[in-house]
C-alpha cells in the first residue's frame, strides 16, 4: 500500500517554501500520521520532508537514495519530482534512486526485520491505537519513467 503526506497541511502562498515555523505547527499532525499508518518505509521527497523527519539540516543531495534506518522504520529520501521537472540534470539521479529504492523494497520483502541502515537521532512519537486492518490484493507497480 502507499500513501501519500505532506508536511505542511496547507500550501504556502505563492508555492514558496514552508517557514520553519509552519514546518512546527505541521509536524505533530504527520508523525500521528506516520504512526497511525504504520509504514515500513518512508520515501521522503526533497529538502524539506527529509530535514523534518531525519530531524537534522542536511541537503537532500548528500542523503538521497540511502536507506537511513529510523527506530520504526526507514527513511529513504528522494529529490523532489519537481526538482527534476524543472532541472533536467536531476532526471537521471532520480531515476536511479528508484532504482535502488525498488532494491530496498525487493530486500525488505524477503526479510520480516528491517534491514540494517545507518541511524540518526530518534523521531518524537506518542502512544495512538489503531484497529488492524484485512490484507488488500497485492499493489501492481507503476513507473515513472
Amino acid at each position: 500500500d502507499i500513501f501519500i503526506a505532506n508536511v505542511i497541511k496547507c500550501r504556502p502562498p505563492n508555492n514558496r517554501d514552508p517557514l520553519p515555523e509552519e514546518i512546527e505547527t505541521c509536524k505533530p499532525f504527520l508523525l500521528q500520521q506516520i504512526e497511525l499508518i504504520k509504514p515500513k518505509l518512508v520515501c521522503t521527497l526533497g529538502n524539506f520532508a527529509t530535514q523534518t523527519l531525519l530531524e537534522r539540516k542536511v541537503g537532500i543531495t548528500k542523503v538521497r537514495g540511502q536507506a537511513i534506518r529510523m527506530p520504526n522504520f526507514i527513511v529513504f529520501p528522494l529529490l523532489h519530482p519537481a526538482a527534476a521537472l524543472h532541472q533536467g540534470n536531476l532526471r537521471i539521479p532520480l531515476k536511479e534512486d528508484f532504482q535502488k529504492l525498488k532494491a530496498v523494497l525487493e530486500e525488505m520483502s524477503k526479510t520480516p526485520t528491517l534491514p540494517q541502515t545507518s541511524s540518526p537521532p530518534t523521531l518524537p512519537t506518542s502512544k495512538v491505537s489503531s484497529k488492524e486492518e484485512t490484507p488488500a490484493d497485492p499493489p501492481t507497480l507503476m513507473s515513472l519513467f
